[in-house]
């Protein structure tokens, strides 16, 4: 999706995990391995933007995903009030020169391990275990790393 703000976008990003390897996808424009994710569109909220990207860029459906170390705060809920998956961690990161993106960033399980490509988005999809996400032939970002790491680490827990 183009960018909707001119200076800044709000995004998702989904560090989605299955037996210890994390999915990234190999991002044609950007040319980039990075996490499942995208813009918030402005008809819609933000689990909303994280469960229609990451079927739309992996094929896994919510009924197979567990969202990790999020309050939902379920108490919050009224006729007008909806509590909705809490992000990890936020952060502000550089697109181009004028332009940037704030993420909210959510750790996820995934219950399955089969994935499909959005060939059109992507060059490659794949599971990384912890020891290649740090080889340097990959050229993992040291933040996608560390995210990555840190849901490993959440989905270790439950």
């Amino acid at each position: 999706m183009p960018h909707i703000h001119e200076s800044i976008d709000f995004v998702v990003s989904a560090y989605i995990v299955f037996d210890n390897n994390t999915l990234l996808i190999d991002h044609k424009a950007l040319g980039m391995w990075l996490p499942i994710g995208g813009h918030i569109e402005l008809n819609e909220h933000p689990e909303e933007a994280l469960f229609r990207e990451i079927e739309e860029e992996s094929g896994l459906g919510a009924d197979h995903l567990i969202v990790l170390k999020s309050n939902r705060g379920e108490y919050a809920a009224s006729e007008n009030r909806r509590a909705l998956f809490a992000p990890v961690h936020l952060d502000i990161h550089r697109i181009s020169p004028t332009h940037q993106h704030v993420a909210l960033n959510y750790f996820i399980k995934s219950k399955v391990n089969m994935v499909v490509l959005a060939a059109a988005e992507h060059h490659a999809i794949r599971w990384f275990s912890q020891q290649e996400l740090t080889d340097p032939r990959y050229n993992i970002p040291g933040d996608v790393q560390w995210y990555a790491f840190e849901a490993i680490k959440a989905a270790q827990e439950i």
